[in-house]
């Protein structure tokens, strides 16, 4: 492995973690000496990576730093292609033009060679729609960043409306759908929402009363206790 390989896997496990990680488990995962990761670390740090750290204490990666871009490879190139084609496909317009804005950015910066990679992706994804939605659902994402309550007016699968005041928390998009999690205070717990069926959504600005990071970790805890055993 070359040496700027080496140093590239490093940033990148740093990257992956929040917490100090300790300088012989970073060594042992990248296959190095403890010496030679010092040397690397130190050269990172020399080169503007805010690493933060010291023997026996761990190190950690703050944010901010930049990877070149011509350091992704082919196969991290397709999976970022693949990505911004389906959400072409598969979310709202806004999300379409943003993941096209991205792969527009990221094709600028790029060498020649890497660049034909994105021109000549070899992954792709079917070209059919999700069912129409009726609302704006970048209002739903809005209020999810900012932890905020939403009123909803749903109509379920036998054409009866109810007007709801939620706590969004997730959209999962599957193959013609897209599925809101959020806790409805009307049934006083956690709900899933097809946002196809949303006629009306209006903000509300006061944040709900507790943390998204808790109320999506209870969220989860309750889909694994209901998933079918042997699943």
């Amino acid at each position: 492995m070359s040496r700027a390989a080496r140093l590239l896997d490093l940033l990148e496990l740093l990257r992956r973690h929040r917490a100090p990680i300790p300088g012989p488990a970073l060594a042992e995962e990248l296959g190095i000496s403890i010496r030679t990761l010092y040397r690397d670390i130190a050269t990172l740090q020399a080169q503007g990576a805010d690493i933060q750290g010291e023997p026996g204490l761990g190190y950690v990666l703050r944010p901010g730093f930049t990877l070149p871009p011509l350091m992704f490879s082919a196969d991290e190139l397709e999976a970022l292609v693949l990505g911004s084609r389906w959400v072409a496909v598969r979310g709202d317009a806004r999300l379409a033009a943003a993941a096209g804005n991205a792969v527009a950015k990221l094709r600028a910066v790029l060498p020649d060679d890497l660049r034909a990679n994105v021109d000549t992706a070899t992954l792709t994804v079917p070209m059919f729609r999700s069912e129409p939605v009726a609302i704006d659902a970048s209002v739903i994402r809005a209020a999810i960043r900012k932890e905020h309550r939403l009123v909803i007016t749903y109509q379920d699968q036998n054409g009866e409306s109810t007007t709801r005041t939620i706590w969004p928390l997730l959209i999962g998009f599957f193959d013609k759908v897209q599925v809101l999690a959020a806790w409805c205070e009307l049934r006083q717990d956690y709900r899933a929402f097809r946002v196809d069926r949303i006629r009306s959504v209006e903000p509300k600005d006061e944040r709900y009363p507790r943390r998204r990071t808790v109320l999506v970790q209870e969220w989860r805890a309750r889909q694994v206790a209901l998933a079918p055993a042997g699943n």
